[in-house]
């Protein structure tokens, strides 16, 4: 594969795909390629694709077609969860030279030396989903502010509107010794705070002889990163322990969870195949509320599943309007083929779940601004980025608080003490910062 030299990598969709990307890019630094931007003309481009949005050939194809514009001979690799869940269909994307399943993703470099290179037609390798049962750590580099590290892979819950399961595989993880190894190599970096990313990593082992709350008791010990944030955990794998543990006792576990609900409808919840029901996930927002009122908590719902009805979907609209919950990631129901739901019939018209959907955004804007002003007077701890916007720069506090100060690069990159003060009228906070001895 000498005559390949420079590689570009493009990730579409979640955390756990960013964090894999950046796993796959340095197995290609390792074997001596330089990494490029999308732009600069790369030799190989590796599409890291997603599954969740309806429009993932249409990105892909995008992709594939402004790769070719910038190199002509440009040869373009296609992994993730589009791959895996219908390889046969991106091979036939002009310009794709090679498809790899859930299975093959971290071998590519060995794919890419093997390839012959007088095929014509893509080579496409990939696994049927129950033969996929491997685990590969991950974790993202590149911004020193904060990584996403991979604690977990696959899901075992087959909710009907989820492709998830088909494209990734059975839940599975590495041990806590193992992923603490890894957290070990982010520590040193430069990077300060960590985000645990994964399919369903509420269910780290999986009812073994380990848990998400031995892990999480164990990444509280690594020194050298100040701050790690859980990225999305089931209500129901939400336990009283870890509440308590990440919000009383830990020294590096941030206030801030992000936990699905998905409809605060129990028959919805019920068709929909989830673990809980609307009672349990007030009980876990009112436990965490009663322990740190100031902890931020962000909600996943879908709008327009099939069969949903105006009164439920007020429903949802009155239960979130109740508790005590800080922003919403509202999501349109679309039609996935292969899932439960696509089979239920009943399908809401296109036209109200946009409409609904305008209606939990307005909602979300509401709670965020809320929750904002309810700390508007307090000291936080900020983690500076780097970005400049219009002058200013932005970071967040430990429980998610959007603030802005005049751009200064000695900041980047660092925690420091601030009060916040205002709500700007862009929605994010300003800040003073606090002059420490």
């Amino acid at each position: 594969m000498q005559q390949y030299k420079k590689v570009a990598f493009y990730t579409l969709g979640c955390k756990l795909n960013f964090s894999e990307t950046s796993t796959i890019s340095r197995l290609f630094e390792n074997a001596g390629f330089a990494k490029v931007d999308f732009e600069e003309t790369p030799d190989i481009l590796v599409i890291n694709t997603c599954s969740v949005t309806e429009n993932a050939d249409k990105k892909c194809r995008q992709l594939v077609r402004r790769a070719t514009k910038i190199n002509p001979e440009v040869y373009v690799a296609v992994i993730g969860c589009y791959a895996q869940l219908k390889p046969e269909e991106i091979a036939q994307i002009p310009g794709v030279s090679l498809v790899l399943g859930a299975n093959e993703k971290f071998n590519i470099v060995e794919h890419l030396e093997e390839r012959d290179a007088l095929a014509s037609a893509a080579t496409v390798k990939y696994d049927h989903i129950k033969q996929t049962n491997s685990f590969i750590p991950s974790h993202s580099m590149g911004d020193r502010t904060r990584s996403f590290l991979k604690v977990q892979d696959g899901c075992d819950y087959f909710c009907t509107f989820c492709t998830i399961p088909l494209a990734r595989g059975k839940s599975r993880n590495a041990s806590v010794a193992e992923t603490l190894l890894e957290a070990e190599k982010i520590a040193q970096t430069a990077v300060k705070e960590v985000v645990l990313t994964g399919v369903n990593i509420g269910d780290f082992g999986q009812g073994g002889d380990e848990n998400f709350f031995q892990l999480v008791k164990g990444l509280d010990t690594v020194q050298g990163i100040d701050r790690f944030r859980i990225s999305s955990i089931e209500p129901n794998l939400l336990t009283d322990e870890i509440i308590s543990f990440t919000l009383s006792e830990a020294e590096r576990f941030v206030p801030h969870f992000h936990i699905p609900l998905q409809s605060g409808s129990n028959r919805l919840l019920k068709a929909m195949r989830r673990k809980y029901l609307r009672e349990l996930y007030a009980e876990r927002v009112a436990a965490i509320k009663s322990l740190r009122p100031d902890c931020c908590i962000g909600v996943d719902v879908i709008v327009g599943f099939p069969g949903e009805t105006d009164e439920e979907f007020l429903e949802t609209m009155d239960f979130l309007k109740d508790i005590d919950i800080s922003y919403l990631h509202v999501f349109t129901y679309s039609e996935r083929a292969n899932t439960t739901a696509i089979k239920l019939g009943d399908p809401v018209p296109q036209a109200i779940r946009k409409q609904r959907s305008q209606q939990l955004h307005i909602l979300s804007e509401k709670k965020k601004r809320a929750f904002y002003e309810q700390n508007i007077g307090t000291q936080r701890t900020v983690l500076f980025e780097a970005e400049e916007e219009n002058g200013m720069m932005l970071g967040f506090t430990e429980n998610y608080i959007k603030v802005k100060v005049p751009f200064d690069a000695s900041l980047v990159n660092t925690l420091q003490p601030i009060t916040l003060t205002e709500i700007d009228r862009d929605g994010v906070m300003k800040c003073e910062l606090l002059v420490t001895a």
